[in-house]
């Protein structure tokens, strides 16, 4: 193990004892933010300080079976033991380094899902609400909620653009290597004579904002309108002005809300909506800079590409960014996604290991 590696987590577990005295001190709950904040810090460490405990046993054992070497009586016995010490080292090695990979500080956000028909007019639109219920069960399976922000329906029960609130521990983590083109190959409800179509959509994913806090929101730069709602007519027609368009005129975005009756949820959604954005956007150029120096296939932010294909004639899917081919589309339309997920996250866990070899060699 090199010494700055050893360095880190010498600090690391002097910082667990540091933590475990303070939340045992006696006023430890007399500032309930800090006691969370310092929650969440142990919850952090503790893998990685008790990870290291077994390394320096390992590495006690094998010292140990070193010095048997000497003796001829326990060589064979030694010779077994400094091997078996020595894989334990190697595997807790590997482990530590994962879990000292940098944490992404979005990773346990609820996000905003945002789903577009792109090419392909009708049969596009039934893609988008074929990829929103695919999404909807994967969170039912993981027990988060979803709440639905704003929707364009199509004329054949589609949707020309859904954005959707996914609430629950870890969605940004799970979902965000979602983001970009999502192309499927079928033969439309749409279509006649049988002839397979190819169509596509777009996927973002955006973590929420904190409370607008994360970003700067002068209103300025907002305009806000407010407007009748569509809907259903009769008894629900909607009698005030209470859907809203917020434009954030530095950047041009433009955000709609009106699936409540009430003006302010409509206009808090929206700014929500509108924060995520502006966030989202300022991620997706520092990933933008980082990818200039380091070429990476997953996490690039990079919404124009082309990132999974769902080919219905032949029951696949599969993932262009890590040559992934699954043929269980039926399950993975019915929300079964972990398979392809842990694949993208491993894919790029093992990108962030070596680039940290990298740094550690230079």
């Amino acid at each position: 193990m090199k010494n700055s590696l050893a360095l880190k987590l010498d600090q690391l577990a002097r910082r667990l004892e540091e933590v475990n005295a303070r939340l045992s001190a006696e006023d430890a709950t007399s500032d309930m933010e800090e006691y969370r904040r310092l929650s969440r810090e142990h919850a952090e460490i503790t893998p990685v300080v008790e990870r290291y405990r077994e390394y320096k046993a390992a590495q006690a054992d094998a010292e140990a079976a070193r010095e048997m070497l000497a003796d001829p009586e326990m060589r064979a016995f030694a010779q077994s033991e400094l091997e078996a010490a020595e894989r334990r080292m190697e595997a807790l090695h590997l482990e530590l380094q994962k879990l000292l990979l940098p944490k992404d500080p979005n990773d346990a956000r609820n996000i905003f899902l945002e789903i577009r028909a792109g090419t392909g007019g009708e049969e596009s639109a039934l893609f988008a609400a074929d990829l929103l219920r695919m999404y909807t069960r994967y969170a039912e399976r993981r027990r988060w909620q979803v709440e639905l922000i704003s929707e364009s329906p199509s004329d054949l029960g589609g949707y020309r653009e859904v954005i959707v609130r996914i609430v629950g521990e870890g969605a940004y983590s799970r979902l965000k290597f979602e983001s970009g083109g999502h192309r499927v190959q079928r033969v439309p409800a749409t279509e006649a004579q049988g002839r397979i179509h190819t169509s596509a959509c777009t996927v973002a994913v955006l973590p929420e904002a904190d409370e607008i806090g994360d970003v700067e929101l002068n209103p300025a730069d907002l305009r806000i309108d407010t407007f009748r709602a569509s809907g259903a007519g009769g008894q629900h027609v909607n009698r005030t002005d209470s859907a809203v368009r917020i434009t954030h005129l530095p950047t041009g975005i433009v955000v709609e809300c009106q699936e409540d009756r009430s003006q302010h949820k409509n206009k808090a959604r929206a700014m929500a909506v509108l924060a995520a954005r502006i966030k989202d956007m300022q991620l997706r150029e520092k990933q933008a800079k980082e990818a200039a120096t380091r070429k990476s296939l997953i996490g690039s932010g990079d919404r124009s590409e082309r990132i999974r294909t769902y080919n219905f004639p032949q029951g696949r899917v599969t993932d262009h960014r890590i040559n992934l081919t699954l043929y269980k589309i039926g399950a993975i339309m019915d929300g079964d996604l972990d398979e392809l997920i842990d694949a993208l996250a491993a894919e790029y866990q093992a990108e962030q290991l070596a680039a940290m070899g990298e740094e550690m060699a230079a």
